[in-house]
């Protein structure tokens, strides 16, 4: 039987390294390639045509969610992500984007091993505790659904909104999302009108704490 192949996509060398050791121990996967970023995953799904892409949430400018949802678009191939972000808040929007499972980081490698068959089988793959908390969304009444505001963001919004949270300047966040420091000063302003708050002052605040929970750090 051939083995599966694996694309990891991570920004940390040592995660990369870590999960293609113990795949590659796997009687039934092999990686196939590895890369710190969007683009270089794109550049490789074109030259090595992986059965299945494992992606970290945070990725320097465009983010796992970002990226499963591109590959939805573009090719047929199934995306895991992996996080240290907590899947109350980051599954949900990333089985909405196109990813086919969700995982935290905090699990074991044997877990990411049942995910990535459980997603080659054609299931999706989300922690049970995450399955019970979405049954009960659908199985509910509308009006008794509770919604955090921070639901209105988009993905890149979202991406933005969290590193405003962690304290980091817009010069900062332009580099690490790669983008204009005007483009992001337009997200910022976008974020404040959908959360209904006065000025940048209440923006930071109300993201430093939300980040502070501990629910959400990188």
């Amino acid at each position: 039987m051939a083995k599966k192949k694996v694309l990891i996509v991570d920004d940390h060398p040592v995660v990369r390294q870590g999960l293609a050791a113990f795949i590659n121990g796997e009687d039934d996967f092999m990686v196939c390639g590895d890369t710190e970023d969007a683009g270089g995953a794109i550049k490789l799904i074109n030259e090595l045509d992986p059965d299945i892409i494992i992606a970290d949430l945070s990725l320097k400018g465009t983010s796992g969610i970002e990226l499963a949802s591109a590959v939805r678009a573009r090719f047929d191939i199934p995306v895991l992500i992996l996080s240290m972000h907590d899947e109350n808040f980051y599954a949900e929007r990333a089985i909405r984007a196109g990813a086919r499972g969700y995982i935290m980081k905090k699990e074991s490698m044997e877990t990411v091993v049942k995910a990535l068959r459980n997603i080659l089988d054609g299931k999706i793959y989300v922690s049970d505790v995450l399955k019970e908390r979405l049954l009960g969304r659908l199985l509910a009444s509308p009006g008794d659904i509770v919604r955090s505001p921070l639901e209105s963001l988009t993905n890149r919004e979202m991406d933005v909104f969290q590193r405003i949270g962690k304290g980091l300047s817009n010069r900062h966040i332009a580099r690490e999302l790669s983008l204009s420091v005007k483009t992001v000063e337009t997200y910022r302003s976008r974020i404040i009108d959908k959360l209904k708050l006065k000025d940048s002052s209440e923006l930071a605040l109300y993201a430093v704490k939300w980040h502070q929970s501990g629910d959400h750090n990188d």
